[in-house]
C-alpha cells in the first residue's frame, strides 16, 4: 500500500469503491441478492406492481432533482464514509470524508470546502504509515489548506465540478438498470450494469474491470421520497479479485433546503504545500 494509492480516486471518484478496502484493510459487508426481477423492457409484474418499464422510468426521473444542486448526501462503502452538502445557488459544497479506521495501516480524514472560486481542505492522517513518514506528518497542520485552483483543475480528488454536482453519479447508475421491480411504496430492487459508472466517478474503473461479467448485473435496491426523488441507492457489489463482496450505499436528503457551505475562518487557513498536491496526484 502506498500513500499515492490512497490519493487515487478520493471523494466520489473512488471513495465508494472496493479498491480502497485494500488500503484500509476493510472487508465490506456481503449483501443478499434480490429475488428475481422482471426485465427493464416493460414486462408486467405478476404481483400487480408497476410494470418494469414504469419502475425504471420512476428511478430515472428520481435523479433529476439532483442536477439542481441543492441537497445533502452520504456515501458509505469499502471502509470509507462521506457526508456533505451541495448548494448550487451559492456555488458552494462541503464534505467530510473518512477512509480507514483504527486498525488501518494508513487512515485519512478530510474536511473539504468549496466556495467558488476557492477550495480548502483540512487533512488528518493516522496509522503506522503516517507515523513513520515525516513528509506526511508535515501535512497534519490542523488548519484548512487553501488550494491553488490551477493545480487541482480536473482533479476529482480535491476539486469539485459545479457542472456535475452529484458526488455519486446516480443518474448514470440508474441509466444502467437492466432489471427492476417495485417492492413497495417508493421502493425498488433489481440489477444494474455498472460498466459505464466510471465515467461519472461513481466507481473505480479498475474495480469495474475486476468484476468482469458480474459488472453487468450488480444487484441494487433503491428508495424514493414521497415526491419521487431518489433518497437511497444501495449496490451489492460482488467479490472481485482480493476484494470481498460488500455494500455501497448512497443517500440524498434536504432537496431544495440545503444551506451554503461555510468558508473557514481566515485565522485557520494556510496555503497548501507542494506535498499536498503530490499526495493526491
Amino acid at each position: 500500500m502506498t500513500v499515492r494509492r490512497l490519493g487515487a480516486g478520493l471523494v466520489a471518484a473512488a471513495l465508494i469503491t472496493p479498491a480502497l478496502a485494500a488500503c484500509a484493510n476493510g472487508t465490506g459487508t456481503a449483501g443478499s441478492t434480490p429475488s428475481p426481477t422482471v426485465t427493464a423492457s416493460g414486462t408486467a409484474s405478476p404481483s400487480g406492481a408497476p410494470v418494469a418499464g414504469d419502475a425504471k422510468q420512476a428511478l430515472l426521473d428520481s435523479t433529476k432533482e439532483i442536477s439542481n444542486g441543492n441537497f445533502r448526501f452520504t456515501l458509505a462503502g469499502a471502509g470509507s464514509t462521506a457526508e456533505g452538502l451541495v448548494h448550487q445557488p451559492s456555488q458552494s459544497a462541503a464534505m467530510k470524508i473518512a477512509i480507514g479506521g483504527p486498525s488501518s495501516d494508513l487512515a485519512m480524514k478530510l474536511d473539504v470546502i468549496h466556495f467558488k472560486p476557492d477550495s480548502w481542505v483540512k487533512l488528518e492522517l493516522s496509522g503506522p504509515t503516517a507515523n513513520s513518514l515525516p513528509a506526511i506528518k508535515q501535512l497534519n497542520l490542523g488548519k484548512y489548506q487553501h488550494l491553488d485552483q490551477t493545480r487541482i483543475k480536473g482533479n476529482r480528488n480535491l476539486g469539485f465540478d459545479f457542472e456535475k454536482v452529484d458526488p455519486a453519479g446516480s443518474a448514470v447508475l440508474t441509466q444502467g438498470i437492466t432489471e427492476v421491480r417495485s417492492t413497495g411504496t417508493g421502493a425498488y430492487a433489481g440489477t444494474i450494469d455498472v460498466t459505464k459508472a466510471a465515467e461519472a466517478g461513481s466507481l473505480n474503473a479498475a474495480t469495474i474491470a475486476a468484476l468482469g461479467t458480474q459488472a453487468k448485473t450488480v444487484p441494487f435496491t433503491a428508495k424514493v421520497d414521497p415526491q419521487g426523488r431518489l433518497s437511497e441507492l444501495v449496490l451489492q457489489m460482488p467479490a472481485a479479485g482480493q476484494t470481498a463482496a460488500q455494500e455501497i450505499k448512497m443517500t440524498y436528503s434536504d432537496y431544495g433546503a440545503a444551506t451554503a457551505a461555510q468558508k473557514p475562518p481566515a485565522n485557520q487557513v494556510v496555503e497548501a504545500p507542494a506535498e499536498l498536491y503530490s499526495l493526491f496526484n
